[in-house]
């Protein structure tokens, strides 16, 4: 399970599901073209996938 943490708070999230398929949604990060990522969260059936959350206004840590 994916479980995100803010590294300021410690607000955390836990589950998060695929509103089509009900499949956890997983992990995932993408390379941006100047290099930069950025941490998704995606339906591994292929449903598609959103940007990881964000506290503190920073994206969220992701422990897996």
């Amino acid at each position: 399970m994916a479980a995100y943490t803010c590294e300021a708070c410690g607000m955390s999230i836990g589950t998060m599901t695929c509103g089509q398929c009900g499949a956890e949604l997983a992990h995932g990060t993408l390379s941006r073209d100047d290099g930069g990522t950025v941490h998704v969260s995606r339906c591994p059936d292929g449903h598609g996938m959103v940007k990881s959350p964000m506290c503190c206004g920073h994206d969220m840590a992701c422990s897996t």
